[in-house]
């Protein structure tokens, strides 16, 4: 009765949670908002009240051994540390798992939210029968995470794969992130926003609400809206050279994308797959595969909930 875990991803946003049971479906759910710039120790408090409203749905006998949590990048796994995230202001060297343990009385890991998204998808999800794949998440912010031999590949500081903050515009700006014209960008959300507004702004013609976000420009773009359709084909072209690039230096075939933003499907990917030969060499790219995500918001949870698992086999 000790294979119920929760897992967690913490958002920018907003964070949601899933009771995960013995077969790896999750059975139960919930969903509160971030609210950032309260701090860490809020976030902590209002995680533990939905804890324990999800444990109202445990068979009787059964308890939750453990936790598993995800977060925007950086993230120092082996200290459980959210280092810096760009999109997290004031978030830095923030001992959340620590935190969360001490409040909870219970064992708790901490992943890269790209990471345990990429777990979940690699068992359960477009991964399935694979042995190498890297995962890109595209919403508030971008990030990748790289699976060889069935393995995540973490890098010396555990910052292998923030393939969001590679330079493909040394003249661009910088908003999001500090580094100028980076992927970041022109893919997440919080980008698409601003290229929309950008271009309304230079088409006179076009009347536009002064505020849209990411999620709302994607939806612009699945109705045919003009300027939305250039603003994701942009995107698109920036994942392309992401994963042109990933190829290059990674030779793995299979790049799975997910996040909010990938949930426009082919009006994204359909850009990247047609500019990755003009980025990539004509031996890799021909063999590159770009795929949507399977599990959808599900993955950094499922994948959550296996890191949860795996803490209670090391104990």
């Amino acid at each position: 009765m000790d294979n119920w875990v929760i897992g967690i991803d913490l958002g920018v946003t907003k964070i949601a949670l899933g009771l995960v049971g013995p077969s790896d479906q999750i059975v139960a759910r919930g969903r509160i908002p971030t609210n950032v710039s309260e701090g860490p120790k809020p976030v902590v408090e209002r995680i533990a009240i939905e804890i324990s409203a999800l444990k109202g749905a445990l068979p009787a006998g059964a308890r939750i051994p453990a936790i598993g949590i995800c977060s925007p990048g950086p993230v120092d796994y082996e200290a459980g540390l959210i280092v810096d995230p760009p999109n997290m202001i004031g978030w830095h060297a923030v001992p959340f798992r620590q935190m969360l343990s001490d409040y909870l009385n219970l064992p708790v890991v901490l992943e890269h939210d790209a990471k345990a998204a990429a777990l979940g998808e690699f068992h359960f999800g477009a991964g399935r029968d694979e042995q190498h794949m890297v995962y890109i998440v595209a919403g508030t912010g971008v990030g990748a995470a790289i699976i060889i031999d069935g393995k995540l590949y973490r890098g010396m500081h555990n910052f292998a794969g923030e393939v969001g903050q590679v330079t493909i515009n040394k003249d661009g700006e910088a908003f999001g992130t500090n580094v100028r014209g980076c992927i970041q960008e022109y893919l997440c959300g919080p980008a698409l926003a601003r290229h929309y507004q950008d271009m309304c702004r230079q088409t006179p013609e076009f009347v536009r609400q002064k505020q849209v976000t990411g999620e709302q420009v994607a939806q612009l773009a699945a109705a045919g809206d003009e300027l939305a359709l250039r603003v994701m084909n942009q995107a698109g072209e920036a994942l392309g050279i992401a994963v042109g690039s990933m190829g290059l230096i990674l030779d793995i075939e299979l790049f799975v994308i997910g996040g909010s933003v990938a949930k426009v499907g082919d009006l994204l990917l359909d850009p990247a797959r047609k500019i990755l030969q003009h980025y990539c060499l004509e031996s890799i790219a021909s063999h590159t595969r770009i795929e949507p995500a399977a599990l959808g918001d599900d993955g950094p949870i499922l994948g959550c909930a296996m890191l949860a698992r795996d803490v209670l086999k090391s104990n």
